[in-house]
């Protein structure tokens, strides 16, 4: 897997447009239930060790900016396993908040692994409203990661139900056309709708 590559496809998110297992949240943590038009999907966010992602992502779904919104990607490695989905705001830019402070995985201590969600970003400083989740793990999505750079990407949560939820939107119809650079071939056509997003606890 060219994890340069992998890198360079999520900076590039179409304009405008978790951590480890599927344990139960604990106290600290903040579920959030994302519907989709293929079933729900709950993610369990850490305000501990990721405080301004998770209150980024928080805002978002507090005034139901992500409501009628989209997954629109399906990324795979060169060797054609499954990396991510990704959704967020493409349909109008007045509904995106300012971009937020980057919190790497060194600072967190949380990992790109299977079932996690994380910030898309163009560089440090630039996250909005996209994010993926991670059907296998990315060491190269951590901050010095192999193959990867300093930076990285924000993990914040895990995804606790609905993994066979994110699968199905993985195997969602692509367009061979639509995408531009390695994105090209990884848009979902039909893109998979998000019903709503909201609290669970």
């Amino acid at each position: 897997m060219n994890t340069l590559i992998l890198a360079a496809a999520l900076l590039a998110a179409p304009a405008p447009l978790a951590a480890q297992g599927a344990a139960a949240p604990t106290t600290a943590e903040v579920s959030v239930g994302i519907q989709t038009s293929l079933g729900q999907i709950v993610v369990s966010l850490d305000p501990v060790h990721a405080p301004v992602t998770t209150a980024n992502f928080l805002k978002y779904v507090d005034t139901h900016r992500f409501d009628g919104q989209t997954f629109y990607r399906a990324m795979r490695a060169t060797d054609g396993s499954p990396v991510l989905i990704q959704g967020g705001i493409s349909s109008d830019a007045r509904k995106l908040l300012p971009p937020i402070k980057h919190e790497s995985t060194a600072q967190t201590g949380l990992k790109n692994v299977a079932g996690a969600i994380s910030m898309a970003n163009a560089g440090p400083g630039t996250a909005r409203s996209d994010f993926f989740i991670l059907l296998a793990d990315q060491p190269a999505f951590d901050a010095g990661g192999p193959g990867g750079d300093a930076n990285g990407f924000a993990a914040f949560g895990k995804v606790t139900e609905g993994m066979d939820v994110v699968k199905k939107i993985f195997d969602s119809p692509v367009s061979p056309t639509k995408g531009v650079g390695v994105m090209k071939g990884e848009m979902l056509d039909p893109a998979v709708k998000i019903v709503s997003a909201k609290r669970l606890n």
